[in-house]
């Protein structure tokens, strides 16, 4: 059988990933991230979610900060704010230089999967991480002030405006990654990391054709529960449940995905759900603080999904 395939946003589905490529080589597990977040700022193109897998693979992560990259300086923010330019969406020093590199290669006519794969090997990443499209997807979030585009809503104004639905600008034209839907013509099983379901992981489900074919590819799908104890343990996930009147629970989340499931991975704190849900359900230890953490929920997925071949 061929590779597994996981499907995250950043933070917190990158923790997973990142115990996934613990135990997987990259011949056996291909990661697909949503690209919904990305934006142009400052004249780069800025992604958000790929990069924040990039450095935790690459273990360059900021663990002081959360995002961004490790052993960051600051000087290029810093002479910007003396100049009056935009310094609500921080760049690191050495981040910057990713920006560059990426911008650079794709006015130069690079798609964003040639350019991924680039700064990837570049970083001593060896595991495939795949942008889910190469045609841009912008998420915006809606509001009752109007529209907003995603960075500005999570970034500039700290998630504060109440949220009332998502919109995926320029979905309708975009494709699902060809070296994604070729990973699924051999895919084992499919696992989507605690990311937030509505700007994380919707993004790619919502692309024409994606969700049916992952569900004709006859695999289990497990999806691990980024609520805990009716929180969110990163972002904005449970705030955005809750101003959308769904339960701001482990069974909300499996509620939102729906039949694409085979399972559904909650954590201890959840256990009362175990067996309530319509979908197959077992119970771990999902709060990831240690890399032991990360590599132990990530067997124990890879070891449902067998459970559910």
């Amino acid at each position: 059988m061929g590779a597994y395939l996981a499907i995250t946003g950043g933070v917190g589905g990158a923790k997973l990933a990142l115990g996934l490529a613990k135990l997987l080589g990259p011949e056996e597990v291909t990661f697909a991230v949503n690209t919904g977040d990305d934006f142009e700022h400052l004249g780069f193109k800025i992604c958000p979610d790929m990069d924040t897998l990039t450095y935790t693979l690459a273990e360059l992560s900021n663990r002081e900060l959360g995002w961004g990259r490790a052993d960051e300086s600051w000087s290029f923010m810093s002479a910007l704010e003396a100049l009056g330019g935009e310094t609500w969406f921080k760049l690191g020093d050495r981040d910057l230089a990713l920006h560059t590199q990426r911008t650079t290669m794709l006015n130069a006519g690079a798609t964003l999967t040639e350019v991924t794969r680039h700064i990837s090997e570049s970083l001593g990443v060896s595991h495939p991480i795949l942008p889910m499209s190469d045609d841009p997807v912008h998420t915006r979030v809606h509001t009752p002030q109007g529209p907003m585009a995603f960075q500005h809503y999570f970034v500039r104004d700290r998630c504060r405006p109440t949220v009332t639905g998502f919109e995926f600008a320029g979905i309708d034209n975009a494709t699902l990654n060809p070296a994604i839907v070729e990973t699924l013509r051999d895919v084992r099983g499919i696992i989507i990391c605690p990311s937030n379901p509505y700007v994380s992981i919707d993004p790619l489900l919502a692309i024409p054709g994606a969700r049916q074919l992952l569900r004709a590819c006859h695999v289990p799908i497990v999806a691990v529960s980024p609520i805990i104890g009716g929180h969110a343990i990163k972002g904005p996930t449970a705030k955005m449940m809750q101003e959308l009147s769904v339960p701001v629970t482990a069974g909300g989340v499996a509620a939102h995905y729906g039949d694409l499931l085979s399972g559904f991975i909650v954590d201890a704190t959840d256990a009362d759900l175990d067996g309530t849900l319509e979908v197959p359900t077992i119970v771990a230890q999902s709060v990831m603080v240690t890399l032991e953490d990360r590599i132990a929920l990530a067997s124990v997925a890879l070891e449902f999904i067998e459970q559910l071949r």
